[in-house]
C-alpha cells in the first residue's frame, strides 16, 4: 500500500510496492520500474518471489478459517493489486453471502479492483490512507456493506511495513481494534529483520523513497518480532500464535516450505 501519494495519478517511472509484489507473483499489472526494482530485491533475497505467494496462501487459509468462525464482514486494508486467490474469492466460497470491503491508497490498485469488481454487489473499494482508520471506517462505500456493530475480520497483511513510524503504526492498530465490536477478529501479518538482518536492512535501504518519509522518523530495517508482538494487546490470539506465515494452520497440517525461510510472521486475535 503506498502512502502519501496524489490521489490524482501515478507515476510509472517510479518503483511502487503493489506493482512490484504484482511482478513476484508473475503478474502483468507492473512497469519497467517495477520490474527492474523488482529483481534488484530479489538479487539480494531470491527467498522473495516465494515469501509473496506465501502471503497469498496465508490470506486464503485465514480467511476460509475467519469464514468458518461465523465471518461475514471483512475489511481488507492495505489489499494490493488484485491477483490469484483475493479475500472476496475466498470468502464467498465458503458464504456466499460475505461481504468484503479493500482499502488502499495507490490509485492504480483502486481503478483495477473497481474495475474487476464493478458487478459485485458485495464488495466495495474504498480509496483511503490507512494513517486515518476514523475515515476508512465512516466512509460512504464501507458503511454501506459493513456494519461495525456486528463481528468484522480487519484484515493487515503485510500492510504495516509501509508505515515507517513505530507509534503510528500501533496506533493504526489501537484504533481499529477499539472500533470494533466484541467476537470481531484483526489479522496482522508482518515481515520480521530477526533471522535475515543483514538482508532486511539492505532491502529497507533499497526501498526508501525520500518524498514519503521526509518529515518522519524512517527505520533502518523493519521491525523485529517482539516489536509486531504490542499489535495483539487485547486480543485472544487463535492457536498457534504469532508464527511464521506458512506455519499459520498449513493446508494438511504441513507446511508448503520451511517456515524459517519465510520472514514474515502473522496472528489472529479475537476482540473479546
Amino acid at each position: 500500500m503506498s502512502q502519501r501519494r496524489d490521489f490524482a495519478g501515478f507515476h510509472t517511472r517510479t518503483p511502487n510496492e503493489a506493482r512490484v509484489v504484482d511482478y513476484l507473483l508473475g503478474g502483468k499489472d507492473n512497469f519497467a520500474a517495477d520490474r527492474e526494482a523488482a529483481e534488484q530485491a530479489v538479487a539480494v533475497a531470491p527467498e522473495l518471489p516465494m515469501m509473496a505467494l506465501e502471503s497469498r496462501r496465508f490470506l486464503g487459509r485465514v480467511v476460509r478459517f475467519l469464514a468458518g468462525e461465523g465471518v461475514r464482514q471483512f475489511v481488507d486494508i492495505g489489499c494490493g493489486l488484485p491477483t490469484q486467490n483475493n479475500a472476496h474469492e475466498v470468502a464467498q466460497a465458503a458464504e456466499p453471502q460475505a461481504r468484503v470491503v479493500y482499502v488502499d491508497f495507490d490509485p492504480v490498485v483502486v481503478t483495477h479492483a473497481r474495475a474487476i469488481l464493478a458487478d459485485d454487489v458485495r464488495t466495495s473499494v474504498v480509496q483511503a490512507d490507512m494513517r486515518d482508520p476514523g475515515l476508512i471506517l465512516g466512509h460512504p462505500d464501507l458503511v454501506r456493506l459493513i456494519d461495525l456493530r456486528e463481528p468484522v475480520a480487519i484484515l493487515l497483511v503485510s500492510a504495516l511495513q509501509a508505515i515507517p513510524e513505530d507509534e503510528v503504526a500501533l496506533d493504526i492498530v489501537t484504533r481499529l481494534r477499539e472500533a470494533i465490536c466484541p467476537g470481531s477478529w484483526m489479522v496482522i501479518s508482518h515481515p520480521v529483520s530477526d533471522s535475515r538482518p543483514d538482508v532486511t536492512e539492505q532491502l529497507a535501504t533499497m526501498f526508501q523513497n525520500e518524498e514519503i518519509v521526509k518529515g518522519t522518523r524512517r527505520r533502518a530495517n523493519v521491525r523485529a518480532q517482539a516489536e509486531i508482538e504490542p499489535y495483539f494487546d487485547g486480543l485472544d490470539l487463535a492457536p498457534p500464535g504469532i508464527v511464521r506465515i506458512s506455519a499459520w494452520r498449513p493446508d494438511g497440517g504441513t507446511p508448503a516450505v520451511d517456515p524459517e525461510t519465510v520472514w514474515t510472521v502473522a496472528g489472529v486475535g479475537r476482540k473479546p
